[in-house]
């Protein structure tokens, strides 16, 4: 598998809300950065429970740009062949713009992926919503109740 061969599988897994196509798209040690969470997931599961969130929640979710590189990833500074896609979707009658960036793994898999969103209103409600469905599912801890 290519990265640019995952990169098109996985556009085509996220826009038709296939969860079980992004699975062998991912190496076993991936690392997540979300808004949702201010340390990354490094747990396979959790990063597929997190996108079976996100299918769920986002409303006319849409990839508006692609751009493709290379770029030092945030892990260990190395270089790897990378992308941007830049999107936009709604959630909770909010509208979200925002960017996935992945960088790919040798065999082409994605293992690393950082998510950026604005505005900064939406980004809160879609962290809030995020946390609580993966709190739901068992997949993190609950927030603290305040």
């Amino acid at each position: 598998m290519t990265a640019k061969t995952t990169l098109e599988r996985f556009r085509v897994a996220i826009e038709q809300s296939d969860l079980a196509a992004l699975d062998d798209l991912f190496t076993d040690d991936t690392i997540l950065y979300s808004l949702a969470k201010l340390k990354p997931l490094e747990d396979k599961q959790t990063i597929l429970g997190l996108f079976d969130v996100l299918l769920r929640i986002f409303e006319d979710f849409r990839y508006d740009a692609q751009y493709t590189g290379v770029a030092a990833t945030s892990a260990d500074g190395t270089e790897a062949p990378s992308a941007v896609l830049v999107f936009r979707g709604t959630v909770n009658g909010q509208e979200i713009h925002g960017i996935d960036q992945l960088y790919f793994a040798d065999d082409g898999r994605i293992k690393e992926f950082s998510v950026f969103v604005r505005p900064l209103s939406a980004a809160q409600a879609l962290s809030e919503t995020v946390l609580a469905r993966l709190a739901e599912a068992g997949l993190v801890p609950a927030p603290a109740t305040q």
